[in-house]
């Protein structure tokens, strides 16, 4: 019997960290072994989906040593998501000006489209462009010319999708190919034409689609039945399961007060996720009653959320009536009364259960 060859480990330093990997591993997997002070930052890598990586540029790394067989610096900067490591590699990341400044670079291309409707939408918060642009962006564009725009396009009953946030990383298209077997979108068109759209107009409906819109980065693709419900740093999230024969029932549940406002996958700290959830876990169980709550989440310490999540009661209790503390005591009705044609201040309704954004014809029901 012929022996089973082990896997050669390769030595790789990266901003002065020196690592063993076994061959294969990129550098962007290396980085993450090592820590978050050095790995890039990745907008289209996902390592839960396979061939992802090398359409956002974001993780280019200089490499200024190749190998201890050939120590010659590569000439261009490398994505790190597709480059492998050699024995005797050095990389630069955080420590490269070459690397940062073509970051910089490729922040600004991925904002030249990108709307500013950060106040209303529903990723702010939670938005990994938000932290790209803040840690790599500039203060003002240079961009004057019109945005690019798209017509708003009707994808499901469950999934909003906005194509003027997309940046065209994949992570949707692949994640319907691969794991719910069933792909009904994907890129249409070419160069500043491409969009993500479905076939001959078909809906995204099977029971794992709900995941595209835990690994959409921006906020492209959201949820209907939580959009303009809430702001994700006045929700608690806390880890729950419950026993579903569909998928691993493993998810993060989104409390303000005692009332459940959405349902997502359970993240790591790399915000990708852990376990896909089925869409009966994510769309129909919105009830503390079916799940098993196991602890608060983690939240990462340079999250927004981390503010509200750790900060007192905020978010684990109902929100009180300040506005007679604001003015002294006095009624708002005694400033403008409303409610003969509106009854928006009804304590019984929950807006969560709502699988729309609410309007004022709810509250005449």
């Amino acid at each position: 019997m012929s022996e089973i060859k082990e896997t050669p480990l390769f030595t790789v330093t990266i901003d002065g960290h020196t690592i063993q990997v076994p061959a294969g591993t990129t550098i962007l997997q290396a980085a993450r072994m090592i820590g978050k002070e050095v790995a890039p930052p990745a907008m289209c890598y996902y390592s839960k989906l396979d061939n992802t990586g090398g359409n956002c540029r974001t993780c280019m790394v200089e490499v200024t040593k190749g190998s201890e067989a050939d120590p010659r610096p590569m000439p261009k900067l490398m994505a790190s998501c597709r480059t492998t490591v050699m024995d005797g590699m050095v990389v630069g990341n955080k420590t490269s000006e070459r690397a940062l400044t073509a970051r910089e670079g490729v922040v600004e291309f991925l904002l030249i489209n990108h709307p500013l409707d950060c106040p209303v939408c529903d990723q702010a918060g939670e938005c990994k462009l938000q932290d790209l642009s803040y840690e790599h962006g500039k203060e003002e564009t240079r961009y004057e010319f019109k945005r690019r725009t798209f017509e708003a396009e009707d994808i499901g009953d469950k999934i909003q999708l906005h194509m003027n946030r997309c940046i065209l990383c994949y992570r949707c298209v692949k994640l319907a190919d691969q794991i719910t077997g069933k792909r009904e979108h994907g890129v249409m068109f070419r160069g500043d034409h491409a969009e993500i759209s479905t076939y001959l107009g078909k809906s995204l409906d099977n029971e794992f689609i709900g995941n595209v819109i835990d690994v959409c980065p921006v906020g492209a693709l959201t949820d209907k039945t939580f959009r303009f419900k809430n702001r994700v740093w006045f929700l608690k999230p806390v880890d729950a399961h419950r026993d579903c024969p569909t998928c691993s029932g493993k998810a993060q549940v989104w409390y303000r007060g005692d009332e459940v406002f959405r349902v997502t996958s359970r993240k790591n700290e790399w915000n990708e996720v852990e376990d896909w959830i089925c869409n009966t876990c994510r769309y129909d169980k919105k009830e503390t009653k079916d799940w098993v709550i196991e602890q608060p989440s983690l939240v990462a310490r340079d999250s927004v959320i981390r503010q509200g999540h750790y900060a007192g009661k905020v978010g684990t209790v109902k929100p009180n009536e300040t506005f007679k503390n604001v003015m002294k005591g006095r009624d708002p009705k005694l400033l403008l009364n409303i409610h003969d044609v509106s009854e928006v201040n009804e304590q019984d309704r929950d807006l969560s259960k709502i699988n729309r954004p609410p309007t004022s014809l709810d509250y005449k029901e």
